[in-house]
């Protein structure tokens, strides 16, 4: 049996699709923090058969809220404070989204000008797609 410790102030997010906790870390920029990170890959789960989890001891507010909804909006997002449990997040997909999508339309402005931040607008929420602000290209996996 794994036992990892509980942590004290942070957040825990739950309900990863398996094998996208590595993803998320860089994404979030959590590889440039000086934070306690806790990744646990393929654990048993009745809702997903397997998944990830991400535990980090840090302040909440350090946490892209649209990052991760644009990679995984169904994950669960624990905030937690004196080692318990004060609040759960609910994850929105954003109506604008920058440089999580890469556009990959080489005649787009972004290919061009390298400065340019690459903005993506949500374009159908139902199938969750998103397209370049700039050329309408429809994003891909994110960088």
């Amino acid at each position: 049996m794994l036992n990892v410790g509980k942590i004290e102030e942070g957040f825990v997010l739950d309900h990863i699709k398996a094998g996208k906790s590595l993803s998320i870390y860089y994404h979030l920029g959590l590889d440039k923090l000086d934070c306690t990170v806790a990744i646990i890959k393929n654990a048993r789960s009745n809702k997903l058969e397997k998944k990830d989890i991400l535990k980090v001891e840090c302040d909440i507010h350090m946490l892209d809220m649209d990052v991760l909804a644009v990679i995984d909006h169904n994950i669960t997002v624990n905030v937690i404070k004196n080692g318990e449990i004060v609040d759960k997040k609910d994850l929105q997909l954003p109506k604008e989204i920058r440089n999580v999508y890469h556009c990959k339309n080489p005649r787009c402005i972004t290919s061009i000008e390298q400065g340019l931040p690459h903005i993506f607008v949500l374009a159908d929420e139902g199938t969750e797609t998103y397209r370049c602000k700039y050329c309408e290209e429809k994003a891909r996996e994110p960088m």
